[in-house]
């Protein structure tokens, strides 16, 4: 995609690909079809709703054909099987069961960071934004912890159009209001108490969505979210930006400096083996973290920020619209 037609997607949805607008997040109803958040896996829960759940009783979805007991509902009678088998049986159906979709958003300082189309911060806002719609299309509550360096925002989960108005006013309040700087321990300490409170926030048979760069992971984090797995679908989103990837190879020459927040490194592009070696570099670090991630949560996507979400999702649905 050439920089004027990544301008021309950013205008359709009034973007300007660094702070976040209201009409941007509410144009994502239009492509909730485009996420699949069924489950993946059996549902606890104790409300009614969408979902199906090992609890046995009246209900929509067909289980098992038994043997009649004393007290069964005599119009749950399975002729066919009784005719069969000359023994009466009767039908079993599962419940249907609610679940709640929650989104975790980082907004930490290392998502302010973008080189091609958005921030990666923008990104999550707008996969968050999509999520939530593609929840409120299935029936389902949506809520959210966002937080940034040094705050956080609970959202609860609530149902219908105002599931997704609450989201998106939570997050352009906490993506657009002004950042402080913090150090790598201070990024590792926001994002665990993150996965901390998001623990408690959680009911069991949630599908929770981790949207973030996962800089500064700890053992400790990595701890809270094994934990979260046990009673909840947990997916990872990992959020890139193109220069994460590769250096730019664009430029014949020339010389691009990298700055973490605490070093400052100055790269030769017309050297290859220092492209070479920088892709290889962040080819381990991804390896490693998609290793460390894996085994903690139900899957892990890859997004990047230097594309528009709604064409990565297509592409990955194999072009299909």
């Amino acid at each position: 995609m050439t920089v004027s037609t990544m301008t021309a997607s950013l205008d359709t949805f009034g973007a300007n690909g660094y702070t976040l607008s209201t009409q941007e997040l509410l144009m994502y109803q239009s492509y909730a079809h485009l996420l699949d958040l069924k489950p993946k896996k059996q549902v606890r829960a104790q409300l009614s709703g969408g979902y199906l759940s090992k609890v046995k009783g009246r209900g929509m979805e067909f289980d098992e054909a038994r043997h009649y007991q004393a007290g069964d509902d005599i119009r749950a009678i399975d002729w066919r099987v009784t005719a069969r088998t000359g023994k009466t049986h009767t039908k079993v159906y599962r419940e249907e069961r609610e679940r709640p979709v929650f989104v975790f958003c980082d907004f930490r300082s290392s998502m302010r960071f973008g080189t091609q189309w958005v921030l990666k911060s923008v990104q999550a806002a707008h996969l968050s934004s999509l999520i939530a719609w593609a929840g409120v299309k299935r029936g389902d509550k949506v809520g959210a912890l966002l937080f940034d360096n040094h705050a956080h925002q609970e959202i609860k989960p609530k149902s219908r159009k105002r599931a997704v108005l609450s989201l998106t006013h939570g997050l352009v309040t906490m993506h657009d209001k002004p950042q402080q700087t913090s150090t790598q321990d201070q990024l590792a300490v926001s994002f665990e108490q993150a996965c901390m409170r998001l623990r408690r926030l959680a009911k069991p048979g949630s599908l929770v969505y981790l949207i973030s760069d996962f800089t500064a992971l700890t053992d400790a984090a990595i701890q809270h979210i094994g934990e979260l797995r046990r009673h909840c679908e947990v997916q990872a989103v990992h959020i890139s930006d193109p220069l994460e990837v590769a250096l730019p190879t664009e430029t014949a020459a020339g010389t691009v400096t990298l700055f973490d927040g605490e070093q400052k490194q100055a790269l030769n592009l017309s050297d290859k083996s220092v492209t070479k070696q920088y892709a290889q570099q962040r080819a381990d670090y991804n390896a490693r973290l998609q290793a460390v991630l894996s085994p903690n949560v139900a899957g892990v996507m890859r997004l990047s920020a230097g594309l528009p979400l709604t064409d990565q999702l297509i592409a990955m649905r194999g072009g299909k619209v």
